[in-house]
């Protein structure tokens, strides 16, 4: 990843480079006035004005285009002063000699011109490709985090070393909290945690060289993702100085986008995982709860009907015992119902097939929109079926759930059960459409 110098390093690098640019242009000027001393007497001077153009070239190149235009002007002095009569003065006495002069002139401000247009757009090509690989780079470090503080540890330490500034990242509402800092010894202070505040807030940027909240040392830029602010990344330099100058703002800004859009990915990934255990608790929940309607009202069934048989028995047993044992195997059996009701799997919108509306969590049956009164076996069996719709369930499964494990044989139970539903419910019972049977295996509720 490429290293982006602070804005003094920056224009001190440039300066010094102009001026050494400047430097060799004027070597070149010279070496350029030698060569045409040497071949002024015997060809004349008409060729050594060629020998001037290379050093506007090497200084528009190296330097821009006002070194360069200043080396084409002291290239058409020096060929007047040495090479125009009368010589050794920059006098001009001759028609000729004064278009070749301006002529000189002329062609090397046009070069410098191209020269320097040049080279400035391979300069902008150079800083294009130096911030897009910086960006990539950030991006690919950025994928290897997992969470929401690895990704602000990466992006402070990251911003500190390019803009060789101390970084933190604020995130949070109204009481922001420092996520990643960088280097660890720098802190924050209340003015400091003041204008981190507006800026996640305001989503502005906020600080030192601001208007907002000037009193603090920290420049803290917005990390926005769509209209949220998702955190406010601070810089500040240890002398004072404005962290970012104006060269650098659109490189922070690629920069602040890079990190806005991991954290918004470590977000959605966050809550796609929050989302798939909740259902994978519901899914347990929900065959738990199955497992409790289907295994233990079966055996409450048969505990009420072992009571109401020993209560008819006698036997010398105190009926208040059967009688409580009913009572009792009866409350729970509503005890599960009502637990089972609380699946968060089952919806609690009514089951409606055709002109049917089986409410199972309000216990009401509709036909057309009229209640249709049932009674407890036969709501049971129509219940179990609508838990099931579109499934077999076979007279077995049917008998347990409704009459208990110890009437799971008696299959006049539950056909007499279905005969007084299709009644009650089938516009045709003998052509029935919403209780099917199974011939030899069971009944099936037509799927909504």
């Amino acid at each position: 990843m490429h290293t982006v110098p602070t804005g003094r390093r920056f224009r001190q690098d440039e300066m010094a480079v102009r001026l050494g640019g400047f430097a060799a242009t004027l070597l070149l000027i010279a070496v350029a006035t030698i060569a045409g001393l040497l071949i002024a007497p015997r060809w004349g001077s008409g060729p050594v004005a060629l020998l001037y153009i290379p050093p506007v070239l090497a200084a528009a190149l190296l330097s821009g285009f006002w070194p360069a235009f200043a080396t084409a002007a002291l290239s058409a002095l020096a060929y007047n002063f040495f090479f125009t009569a009368p010589y050794g003065t920059l006098i001009i006495h001759s028609p000729a000699d004064i278009v070749t002069v301006t002529v000189l002139f002329l062609v090397a401000a046009v070069t410098s011109r191209l020269a320097a247009s040049l080279r400035e757009q391979s300069r902008r090509a150079d800083a294009h490709a130096a911030r897009n690989a910086t960006i990539a780079g950030l991006a690919r470090r950025l994928l290897s985090c997992a969470d929401e503080t690895a990704i602000a540890e990466v992006a402070a330490s990251e911003l500190a070393r390019l803009f060789g500034a101390h970084t933190v990242v604020v995130m949070g509402g109204k009481t922001p909290t420092i996520a990643a800092i960088a280097p660890t010894g720098a802190a924050l202070g209340p003015n400091d945690l003041a204008a981190a505040t507006l800026c996640i807030e305001s989503a502005l940027v906020t600080g030192r060289g601001i208007g907002r909240v000037d009193l603090t040392d920290w420049q803290f830029h917005p990390v926005i993702a769509g209209e949220a602010v998702l955190a406010a990344a601070g810089l500040a330099h240890a002398d004072g100085s404005p962290p970012v100058d104006e060269q650098q703002q659109i490189l922070l800004a690629n920069l602040l986008d890079q990190i806005a859009l991991a954290l918004e990915r470590a977000r959605l990934e966050r809550e796609a995982r929050d989302v798939a255990g909740l259902r994978e608790r519901d899914r347990l929940r929900s065959a738990l709860l199955t497992a409790i309607g289907e295994d233990v009202k079966p055996r409450l069934h048969s505990i009420a009907a072992a009571a109401r048989a020993i209560r008819r028995a006698g036997g010398g047993i105190d009926p208040s015992l059967s009688a409580t044992v009913a009572t009792e195997a009866a409350q729970l059996d509503r005890y599960v119902d009502r637990l089972v009701d609380l699946n968060p799997g089952d919806t609690r919108e009514p089951l409606v097939i055709g002109p049917l509306a089986i409410d199972l969590h309000n216990r009401v049956v509709r036909r057309d929109g009229t209640d249709v009164h049932l009674t407890p076996k036969e709501y049971a069996v129509l219940a179990e079926l609508a838990k099931h719709a579109g499934r077999v369930l076979t007279h077995t499964h049917l008998l347990r759930a409704v009459w208990g494990p110890a009437q799971q044989e008696q299959i006049d139970y539950l056909r007499v059960a279905i005969r007084s539903l299709r009644l009650k419910l089938e516009n045709e019972p003998q052509r029935p459409e919403f209780i099917l049977n199974e011939p030899a295996v069971g009944y099936r509720l037509t799927a909504p």
